[in-house]
């Protein structure tokens, strides 16, 4: 057997097969394997067919195939098997070979890995790849981290399969050490949480309150595409908002109770653990778990009262909306942002926020026209501490704001649930207060709890208050979050 293959793809699933034929169009001699060898000749019988991908019934005629160092990228279920088949491949590998994990792994089990890897002198990157089988096949995004000396190895493959912008810049450079790679995608994957779900409240506000039928909305999800609001997810949802089967429209039948993967709580437990105020992506989480309760709200509907609705003026209310669902969008990608740089800090990660707006300009779910503004904002200013205090966004929301302002309020009243777009304007709301009413709340917990409080006037330094006179003058210890 030649043993002059450039990487092999371990895991025959639309993924991994997408990015096969991939790199198989960019020139790549490419080795594939999946423990069912079924699956195997399914794919060399058909998608592969008359292309020079060469299957394999073993992982060591998989080994043997690959020129030196080896390459191997696993297309495999996140979790327990992700680390069966490093420990599978192990015995077989030589110093200097690299394991790339391409799955939608946790970031923690990437830093354990690379670690382990280490100890064998393997070298390990975690990638993140975002698209579905459409970027797969024609070009994701894609997000690497791991040891930095793996990255020369396989950074052609990556940015030659790789999504382009408009410029022709590759939808993928280096992120960072451990497990930067899949900490980024994470939050790409939180982001898309918070967006999908502030395209459903746009979606039941056109339905509830102003009445609109499928056609009209798919109407308006196009204009908005053609606009500031250009991005693939309101795309797509123009296109499910009109596609019918057998005279009816798709989306009416579909059961309205979401699932999830994990990756939005991942980024929501994450944000807790770092102290971040991750609340839009937090409520977009909750929003699939309270849908989930289907059962439980169909009883609900029918015992617990509401407001009256009645259907507003879909002219007078189609702009706001838009503005509404542009503002709140800002705050998702400010939200992501702020916990990339909490873990930048935390982590010891050298993270290029500009470059992972390019790396999400194409290819990606979330890929939007206003990530080219966020690259220039941290481009101009890579200590920028909030991507709200640009002048970019802070005009964008300055501008939005009195029609988002509007938009909640109409939902209030009109009994409609908007919790994400609500979410984030508390945030705006509290993040550009200079004062907050949390005084208060130090307040009682030095009154039950004796856990002291800092003065306005009195730096570091942390005071209690006998509230009672009879409580004493010994405090607890103290702790942030």
């Amino acid at each position: 057997m030649s043993k002059n293959y450039d990487i092999a793809v371990l895991g025959l699933a639309v993924m991994g097969q997408n990015l096969i034929l991939n790199m198989d169009d960019h020139g790549y001699k490419v080795v594939a394997y999946n423990r069912t060898l079924s699956r195997t000749t399914e794919f060399l019988e058909g998608p592969a067919k008359n292309t020079d991908i060469l299957g394999v019934e073993s992982l060591e005629q998989m080994v043997s195939a690959l020129s030196v160092p080896r390459k191997i990228m696993l297309m495999v279920k996140a979790g327990q098997p992700v680390d069966a088949t490093i420990d599978s491949l192990i015995p077989l590998l030589e110093p200097g070979d690299v394991i790339i994990d391409g799955g939608n792994s946790n970031f923690p089990d990437s830093e354990r890995r690379a670690k382990t890897l280490a100890e064998h002198k393997l070298l390990f990157i975690g990638t993140g790849v975002s698209g579905g089988e459409e970027g797969a096949r024609n070009g994701p995004s894609l997000m690497p981290g791991g040891h930095v000396k793996a990255w020369p190895l396989v950074k052609d493959i990556f940015q030659s399969i790789a999504a382009k912008t408009d410029q022709g810049e590759p939808c993928c450079d280096w992120v960072g050490d451990g497990g930067a790679g899949h900490f980024v995608k994470m939050v790409h994957n939180g982001i898309e949480y918070g967006d999908m779900q502030l395209i459903c409240e746009a979606y039941q506000f056109m339905k509830d309150v102003l009445g609109m039928d499928n056609p009209t909305m798919q109407a308006i999800f196009q204009k908005w595409n053609a606009g500031e609001l250009e991005s693939y997810l309101i795309e797509i949802t123009a296109d499910i908002l009109g596609f019918q089967e057998n005279g009816e429209y798709v989306v009416d039948t579909i059961l309205d109770k979401a699932g999830q993967k994990g990756t939005g709580k991942w980024t929501g437990i994450n944000a807790l653990e770092l102290g971040i105020p991750l609340t839009l992506i937090g409520e977009a989480v909750f929003a699939r778990c309270l849908s989930a309760l289907k059962d439980e709200r169909m009883l609900a509907s029918k015992t617990l009262q509401g407001p009256t609705t009645s259907h507003l003026p879909p002219e007078e209310w189609v702009t706001p909306l838009g503005d509404a669902l542009y503002a709140a969008k800002i705050i998702s990608y400010a939200q992501g942002y702020m916990l990339m740089k909490a873990a930048a800090e935390e982590y010891g990660w050298t993270l290029n926020y500009g470059a992972i707006a390019q790396m999400w300009r194409g290819g990606c779910i979330i890929r939007s026209a206003f990530l080219d503004n966020i690259k220039e904002a941290f481009d101009k200013k890579p200590e920028l501490a909030n991507l709200l205090l640009d002048s970019f966004f802070e005009q964008s929301i300055e501008k939005a704001q009195s029609n988002w302002r509007n938009v909640l309020a109409v939902g209030i009243t009109q009994g409609v649930a908007m919790p994400a777009m609500s979410s984030a304007l508390s945030f705006y709301d509290g993040y550009r207060s200079g004062v907050m009413p949390h005084n208060l709340l130090q307040a009682q917990r030095d009154y039950f709890g004796a856990h002291t409080y800092q003065r306005v006037d009195g730096g570091a330094e942390r005071f209690h208050t006998n509230w009672t006179g009879t409580g004493g003058d010994v405090s607890s210890s103290t702790y942030t979050v």
